[in-house]
């Protein structure tokens, strides 16, 4: 059985202001527009560009629609090679399954790669993908617990158990 860590509201706002802070520090880097990688990236995008007055654009990989995935990563490949920045904005980066789908597909799309980031609320540091900006770091190989973030606090039990029994070696 999982342990359920419930993020809680003020928690998630500290955390945005972390990577908001993170962001204003980088001197050499900064991005023209925040992606929300859908579907636990959409609310931290937004409160991120509230946070930061970036403007906000989405990509829903979870929804399996490809005008709202593969057709708008090709178009934001286009973007970058006409020099914009583009930072992608998750909940968190646990196996980095979607951060290296992203990459892959951003890459066959011919995506300037030194135009593109990520950035999540909580980073594994022991994720096969990394991220240029964190709130903070767990190690999965410690950390079994399963965040259950505010958006996600409305859901019944059943689909958040369904969602942390997905991939078991997470959270076992």
């Amino acid at each position: 059985m999982p342990v359920f860590d419930t993020v809680a509201h003020e928690r998630f706002v500290a955390d945005v202001r972390a990577l908001a802070a993170a962001i204003a520090a980088d001197a050499d880097w900064q991005p023209s527009f925040l992606i929300g990688i859908g579907r636990g990236g959409l609310v931290p995008a937004v409160y991120l560009s509230h946070a930061t007055g970036l403007p906000t654009l989405s990509c829903d990989l979870s929804s399996h629609v490809p005008d709202f995935a593969d057709d708008v990563l090709v178009r934001l490949a286009a973007r970058t090679r006409e020099g914009e920045r583009l930072l992608f904005i998750d909940d968190i980066n646990d196996s980095g399954r979607t951060i290296g789908m992203l990459r892959t597909s951003l890459a066959a799309a011919q995506a300037a790669s030194d135009h593109v980031r990520f950035a999540t609320l909580i980073d594994n540091g022991v994720s096969a993908q990394r991220v240029d900006y964190r709130a903070r770091t767990i190690d999965r190989t410690v950390t079994k617990d399963w965040f259950v973030f505010p958006w996600e606090a409305v859901a019944p039990a059943e689909a958040i158990a369904e969602d942390a029994a997905e991939v078991p070696d997470r959270i076992a």
